[in-house]
């Protein structure tokens, strides 16, 4: 099949639009939501906008409770945890540095198949990425002037949701990889699962913290329908019609538009020492997800 321009590279761009626009929808939904309302609201938000899609494309959701459990844990990974995590780390820090560090999800993945996923071997141009990766964030977050103690609160809290998107990775690869089900009904079996997991801490520890404001109601709304639910759908459609290699590369696109809408929106400070790092987090991912060979070739 021809991997025309004219089919994938919109809905590649929407995707990346959509994704960098995250961090600003999590920040207005900071307004009037606690982090686990947050994470709860984009995945009963998704899960019902990619339900209703499946049942619009007539797909049927999982039938063995085993892969149940393989989607339960994904959703963990790449929807639950890091969900919680990013809002909790945007009350410390900018929406720019959350763009900016989600950036080092490749690296966290190189550490974890380094580690645990030992027939996923790494080879030297990924092994120098992770390096490059670790000097980037030490930049990016100002590490090397001193952080405050809020701010490292934040970055820890994004860098624990990039290794649980580091670990999400492999374990599909791994678990989910041979299941025969559809994208969407991947997708929305593991998004509808995420808000199933995060619905008792909801409940007990309550999703609101202000009276709702507009910019709270619209954060949460697109986060959930664009962000959570829909990006799912155009991501799996750039699997299959660009590949998976090209799908990929739409996480140089996030941290920039996440930078732009920042700033844009939020005035939010940008300074030298994040470009260099942001910089050299790209360089790593390239480089872990094997776009740029310098010492193994071909």
């Amino acid at each position: 099949m021809k991997k025309s321009s004219q089919s994938w590279l919109p809905g590649f761009i929407a995707l990346g639009i959509v994704w960098g626009s995250s961090f600003l929808f999590i920040k207005w939904g900071l307004e009037s939501l606690t982090s686990i309302g947050i994470a709860f609201g984009r995945g009963l938000i998704g899960g019902t906008t990619l339900l209703i899609y499946s049942a619009m494309t007539k797909s049927k959701l999982p039938n063995k409770a085993k892969d149940w459990f393989h989607l339960a844990v994904l959703a963990l990974l790449l929807n639950a945890v890091p969900g919680y995590l990013f809002a909790f780390g945007e009350q410390h820090v900018s929406s720019v540095m959350a763009g900016l560090l989600n950036a080092t999800t490749p690296l966290m993945t190189g550490i974890i198949i380094s580690f645990a996923f030992k027939e996923q071997r790494i080879n030297k141009d990924q092994s120098l990425g992770i390096l490059l990766g670790f000097l980037g964030i030490a930049s990016l977050t100002g590490a090397f002037s001193g952080l405050s103690k809020n701010s490292t609160v934040g970055v820890v809290a994004l860098l624990g949701a990039t290794l649980c998107y580091g670990i999400s990775f492999p374990y599909s690869k791994r678990y989910i990889g041979a299941m025969s089900y559809s994208s969407t009904t991947l997708a929305t079996a593991q998004v509808c699962s995420s808000a199933i997991l995060l619905s008792p801490f909801a409940l007990f520890i309550g999703i609101k913290r202000a009276p709702f404001t507009s910019h709270a109601i619209w954060g949460i709304l697109l986060l959930g329908v664009l962000g959570t639910g829909v990006a799912y759908i155009w991501n799996f459609r750039n699997v299959r019609i660009a590949g998976s290699a090209i799908a990929s590369t739409v996480t140089y696109i996030t941290p920039l538009v996440a930078t732009v809408l920042g700033i844009w929106f939020l005035d939010e400070p940008f300074g030298v020492h994040q470009i260099f790092g942001g910089v050299l987090v790209l360089l790593s991912a390239a480089l872990v997800q094997k776009r740029i060979h310098l010492f193994n070739r071909g």
